[in-house]
């Protein structure tokens, strides 16, 4: 004879198994449809559909892990070389340079905004394309992505970009040459300061360590006003990277090794040049 409370469980059980099945197909289902949509030929509906959805998509990217390789396909997003059309991680991956090892990105309050960054310079020189997240949200659901089709996603605000064309020797001898350079200006204000390899005509940059929050995440964590101790655990520390080849930088350069005793005048001439081109307004 079967016991009652047995047989209840028996059939619950199933009936949970059915329910994931239905669920999981059901998702699957809701994916292939979306995808259809994202790629037809005429953008007009899916970009409906962005407008109403797009942050929840990105929201799954946070929430959903199991569902990453789904939910990147559909992901949207401007470029520096899409200002006016937001582009697929596929138009991305596609466009890439043949060394080009890295998905870029940069986060900002708007596309203008991201375009006047100086990060930018010597990606636009080499013609790589950098994503351009504007929305408080794509930065955490890019770093939550981690990669796409094998290719990781890189912050071109935190220190030692890597583009792929990185000289070891030129690099070693121009860091020995700036070593007391950089030893002098350092100051208190950053952790350290380095030989940039993503400048073209900026003297220097103010740059994120490679860990915790970029100084976008900072400015919108504060105005969160997230607790002390977790702002300060992820408070990401300032490195100064300089451009070895700028005519301010080269002046200081000879002027550090010329007069190294005139601490007092030389500190006023190299905060006073580098901290106001950082601090210099650029047009949105």
């Amino acid at each position: 004879m079967t016991c009652p409370l047995m047989s209840r469980v028996k059939f619950f059980k199933k009936a949970e198994l059915s329910v994931r099945i239905m669920r999981k197909r059901l998702v699957r289902k809701a994916f292939d449809v979306i995808l259809g949509i994202s790629m037809n030929e005429n953008l007009d509906d899916y970009e409906k559909f962005w407008q109403s959805f797009g942050k929840h998509i990105k929201l799954g990217c946070i929430e959903d892990k199991q569902n990453h390789k789904r939910l990147g396909p559909l992901l949207w997003f401007f470029s520096s070389q899409s200002e006016d059309q937001m582009i697929s991680l596929d138009e991305y991956v596609e466009n890439m340079k043949p060394e080009q090892k890295h998905i870029y990105y940069i986060a900002a309050d708007s596309v203008s905004s991201a375009m006047n960054a100086p990060f930018l310079e010597k990606l636009l020189e080499k013609d790589l394309e950098v994503l351009l997240l504007v929305d408080p949200i794509d930065e955490i659901a890019v770093q939550n992505l981690k990669n796409y089709k094998e290719k990781d996603f890189n912050d071109i605000s935190k220190e030692d970009l890597d583009l792929g064309d990185k000289n070891e020797e030129k690099a070693e001898a121009m860091k020995k040459e700036f070593s007391q350079t950089c030893d002098w200006i350092k100051g208190d204000k950053v952790a350290s300061v380095q030989i940039s390899n993503q400048l073209s005509s900026s003297p220097c940059i103010l740059v994120s360590g490679k860990f915790g929050w970029s100084a976008y995440m900072e400015r919108l964590m504060k105005a969160q006003q997230v607790d002390t101790t977790t702002f300060n655990f992820m408070k990401g520390r300032r490195v100064l990277e300089i451009n070895p080849d700028h005519p301010i930088i080269r002046s200081l350069k000879a002027a550090c090794i010329h007069s190294p005793d005139d601490q007092e005048s030389l500190q006023a001439m190299v905060t006073s040049r580098l901290w106001s081109r950082l601090s210099e307004p650029r047009n949105s």
